[in-house]
């Protein structure tokens, strides 16, 4: 129910798929599990002493391709929504791959030689963690644009533009998301919104952060209950080669929404 509202919530959905896509697709061509395309030979840069290229570097630029075909296909009305749409899309796609992608991207080695000795490696570049991304793109949800929509005439007809809502802030770029429409109130359940609410959550009573009991609970409190559980402990390692460990009882305190 988020998606057909102009929400910095919808933004988020847009800009998080698209991402996601392009990020399954350059997995699946450095995997060798998809036929239309293979490995970056791009970005290789000077092998270090005592290793090689090797492996498949994974092609951002390929990915990212797809998914601008994909998720635009059906973004070509002349209208506001479209155009929000497609400027989350592509803010997903330039935030978290062609530019944060190749900033975190790192170098994967595996160690040839006897026994394992690492007296040859091959390298390669990979993608970080999927979460890296969303990271990335959650701040940009935090910092969304509002905008507000525009209609011109053009030769096709009328036409719906956005420009940003206030012009003391700084115009968004395109790895910013934008939207026009104020987000409900997820405080409460609603299913028309998609809201679960936020009762019987779980939150940081010592956080400040949207984790914290005063900003998750709404302002309606929060209540606080123990809880015994069953961990390891005290593990030791016998060789060879297994670990044993005691089990311990552990209370902890439980904060949720009222």
């Amino acid at each position: 129910p988020v998606s057909p509202t102009a929400t910095r919530e919808s933004a988020f959905v847009h800009a998080i798929a698209s991402a996601g896509v392009a990020f399954a697709v350059t997995r699946s061509c450095a995997e060798g599990s998809a036929t239309i395309c293979g490995c970056d030979t791009r970005h290789k840069g000077s092998p270090g002493e005592g290793w090689k290229w090797g492996g498949c570097s994974e092609d951002v630029e390929f990915g990212s391709m797809v998914s601008r075909e994909f998720a635009d296909a059906r973004e070509n009305r002349p209208d506001a929504r479209s155009a929000m749409n497609r400027h989350n899309n592509e803010a997903g796609r330039t935030s978290s791959l062609l530019q944060s992608i190749i900033e975190l991207m790192h170098l994967k080695c595996k160690c040839h030689g006897l026994s394992g000795s690492c007296e040859v490696k091959t390298c390669w570049w990979s993608q970080p963690d999927f979460r890296v991304i969303g990271d990335y793109l959650k701040d940009k949800y935090d910092s969304a644009s509002e905008m507000v929509v525009e209609k011109h005439r053009e030769s096709r007809g009328w036409v719906e533009t956005l420009r940003p809502k206030y012009n003391f802030f700084k115009a968004p770029t395109e790895k910013d998301l934008v939207y026009y429409e104020n987000s409900p109130n997820f405080c409460e359940p609603n299913p028309e919104t998609g809201s679960f609410g936020t009762r019987d959550r779980i939150c940081n009573v010592t956080s400040h952060g949207i984790d914290g009991c005063d900003l998750l609970c709404c302002g309606r409190g929060h209540n606080t209950r123990t809880e015994k559980r069953k961990e390891k402990c005290h593990c030791i390692f016998h060789w060879c080669c297994y670990v044993r460990c005691q089990e311990c009882i552990r209370v902890y305190d439980v904060h949720t929404c009222k």
